[in-house]
């Protein structure tokens, strides 16, 4: 079980540091577990315990310096969720490295591997790591159609423009096209994502012309088959903050294997952040701006994206705060 940092389900909180390791072509860095130890030959992300008196980012250097033998640079914070194993309930806060120095060797007998993008991940995989696996699949640009369009030759060239300049997540919502025309311009749409292999989900304002069928409640609404590998979902924060959103069922409920579409939500505070979670998103785009947006990205249970100009700047400052990356409406 994971969730929402704070739990804690009033069992000791074990603070753990984990090392999202990788190379340039964006492999990652996977390691099993010992002999010895719980969960014996399941594969994780390398790292530790935090010991007292210790920051997460030092605590994860020196686990890396010593059970891999490689020295890092920087580790940029990511997403923090808590698990309740058997034996601990732990607190994972997953850190990012793109600058190491030496070459990774298991110091304690554990077997390594670079997991190439796309590539099947090893088995058995430690049920933590299974989120992770899944949010590195996400780039660091998503790109929002502008809304305006009125004919579905503007919305295609609106996205061809974003998919020719490489954005790679989309979200699709545009309401000033006639409710015939919505549904025909969408499919185009998605057929020329696909080209690009991009993934573009359909905000859910789009209603029954985009296929999604509003549930009996405000709460509620039906996707389809939960294990669907169909075009991705989008919920606005609008949505997620409607009266009666307080209880929710996910709307993509957990799946083996998970679903190939894609999860995503607006929120604009912690209570949506939670809903977000509650509902199985995948990642979140920040509808708040100043000190709330970054206090929503301190130890956030899902990647987070900040909504910003396009920019090398931006991007490293939004990941420095715990961003995944940048939102750009009209990208």
């Amino acid at each position: 079980m994971s969730g929402l940092p704070g739990a804690g389900h009033g069992r000791r909180i074990t603070q753990v540091a984990v090392g999202v390791v990788l190379r340039p072509d964006g492999a990652v860095l996977m390691a099993d577990r010992p002999a010895g130890k719980p969960y014996a030959g399941y594969w994780e992300f390398p790292g530790g315990k935090v010991e007292a008196g210790e920051s997460v980012e030092q605590a994860l250097a020196r686990e890396l310096a010593e059970e891999l033998g490689i020295r890092i640079g920087a580790s940029l914070p990511w997403a923090v969720i808590e698990h309740d194993y058997p034996h601990a309930y732990v607190r994972l806060h997953f850190r990012r490295i793109w600058h190491w120095e030496g070459s990774p060797r298991g110091a304690e007998g554990q077997h390594l591997r670079f997991l190439a993008p796309g590539e099947a991940p090893p088995a058995p995989l430690l049920p933590a790591a299974i989120p992770a696996l899944r949010w590195l699949r996400l780039p660091s640009v998503l790109g929002a159609s502008p809304g305006t369009a009125r004919t579905q030759a503007e919305a295609l060239a609106w996205l061809e423009r974003a998919l020719e300049r490489g954005v790679r997540l989309l979200v699709w919502y545009e309401p000033a096209l006639d409710a015939p025309q919505r549904a025909a311009t969408r499919e185009a749409c998605q057929a020329l994502a696909r080209e690009y292999g991009a993934d573009l989900l359909a905000d859910l304002r789009e209603g029954p012309a985009a296929g999604l069928a509003p549930g009996p409640g405000p709460a509620a609404a039906a996707l389809g088959d939960p294990a669907s590998d169909g075009p991705g979902v989008y919920v606005p924060s609008a949505w997620l903050d409607r009266p009666g959103t307080g209880q929710l069922t996910p709307l993509r409920p957990p799946a083996t294997p998970p679903p190939t579409a894609l999860l995503g939500a607006g929120v604009r505070d912690r209570a949506g952040l939670a809903r977000a979670l509650a509902l199985g998103c995948d990642f979140a785009v920040v509808d708040a701006t100043g000190p709330q947006a970054w206090d929503l990205a301190r130890e956030a249970p899902l990647p987070l994206y900040w909504r910003a100009a396009p920019g090398a700047a931006a991007l490293a400052a939004a990941q420095a705060q715990g961003f995944h990356g940048l939102a750009q409406t009209g990208a």
